[in-house]
């Protein structure tokens, strides 16, 4: 494969695409598990721990690789491959954890290196079925790809929190890796190209859009298995007025909307100082992954920053106008938990913006919006 040719670039964009997109909870860990020390430390922990998961990671893959040159196990590689896309469609459960809090650096170095080792199956199976057995490529793209995760992960992480299309075009990268490692099996390579040369556009294709309608459909279904009661759809305030209302935030520009509309609203109040009004940001678990190598002190700490970062532009209007309000920040699929904590409160409304962080995914996956609608048993407002 010449570094001239577009099939290098092409498989090289893959290794590194799919190591980013699946090292979301590596990057997680790094930086949870080395947020306890002080920022010396912090750096020391986070250098070593990551340098020594990437050496092990490399042997391993190297060591992946050669075992993909045998028959079969291209075609039993691509059948993981594929589950492992659609777990990224799949809505995360709350894990449990049994970690230990450890409050010096070699204690975080340590679980950063046993967390890489027992998380990175996904990561090296996909990065040696991309590479498809050149050493350079292989080289090259952990190289470029693990630095950046390291270094990058607070931003990587944002990014896939801001727009989870990212996610979900993963989940169809690793769908068309799968096929292609498939049909490039040895006990089946000679037969294609000899009878079915169609299918070395086809197979992957057909993987990745399998991987995103079948994720889609799964984790509709998973959603609709955890929905509490049936829905009760409404999207105007009721007509006896409010006195408790919950207001849903998550520092997005529709949360922003949702704040100027209650207000607007709260204004035209007989008795305004009435008004209940309860705050929330929910916060979306972290997978059961990260759960396993995080103390739940650490893992509460940082649910409880991002909440407060979710929760400052909503407050800063809230305080200037002189509402007076309650604060909660549950952890939990945030639609479904939204509607049960107005149910817990009893509160007559919830508003909250019709699109918030991620939104333009509501199509494929449905939005918090959507979702919170489906689980209320009270009216809900969408800010446009």
């Amino acid at each position: 494969m010449s570094f001239s040719g577009p099939e290098f670039w092409i498989a090289l964009l893959q290794i590194i695409g799919v190591n980013i997109i699946l090292s979301g909870d590596n990057a997680v860990v790094i930086a949870l598990a080395a947020r306890g020390l002080p920022p010396a430390q912090q750096k020391k922990a986070v250098a070593w721990g990551s340098g020594a998961a990437v050496v092990m990671r490399i042997v391993l893959t190297i060591v992946a690789v050669e075992l993909l040159r045998l028959p079969y196990l291209k075609l039993a590689g691509s059948v993981l491959l594929l589950w492992i896309a659609l777990q990224l469609l799949l809505p995360e459960d709350e894990g449990e954890s049994s970690a230990q809090a450890g409050g010096n650096m070699m204690s975080a170095i340590r679980t950063i290196l046993l967390a890489d080792l027992v998380m990175s199956l996904d990561n090296v199976i996909a990065v040696a079925a991309a590479a498809n057995g050149s050493m350079t490529l292989l080289v090259i793209g952990l190289a470029v790809s693990i630095p950046l995760v390291v270094f990058a992960s607070t931003l990587l992480l944002t990014l896939m929190a801001r727009f989870p299309v990212i996610v979900t075009a993963g989940a169809a990268l690793l769908g068309w890796v799968a096929g292609e490692m498939a049909i490039g099996d040895p006990a089946v390579k000679s037969w294609i190209d000899a009878n079915a040369a169609a299918l070395h556009f086809a197979a992957p294709a057909l993987g990745a859009v399998g991987v995103v309608l079948l994720g889609t459909w799964l984790a509709r279904r998973v959603e609709a298995r955890r929905a509490a009661a049936p829905p009760a759809l409404a999207a105007t305030p009721p007509a006896s007025g409010m006195r408790r209302v919950l207001l849903a935030v998550d520092g997005s520009e529709g949360a922003a909307r949702a704040v100027r509309h209650l207000l607007a609203m709260r204004a035209e109040l007989r008795d305004p100082d009435g008004v209940e009004l309860h705050l929330v940001n929910v916060q979306p678990p972290l997978s059961g992954d990260v759960s396993a190598f995080i103390a739940p002190q650490t893992r509460d700490d940082y649910h409880r920053e991002r909440c407060a970062a979710a929760l400052a532009p909503a407050r800063e209007s809230l305080d200037r106008a002189g509402f007076r309000y309650q604060v909660h920040a549950p952890v939990g699929d945030p639609g479904p938990t939204i509607a049960a904590l107005a149910d817990t409160l009893g509160a007559d409304l919830i508003v909250m913006g019709a699109r918030g962080l991620g939104a333009h995914v509501g199509t494929l996956l449905g939005s918090v919006a959507q979702r919170t609608v489906e689980h209320a048993a009270v009216p809900v407002l969408l800010a446009k």
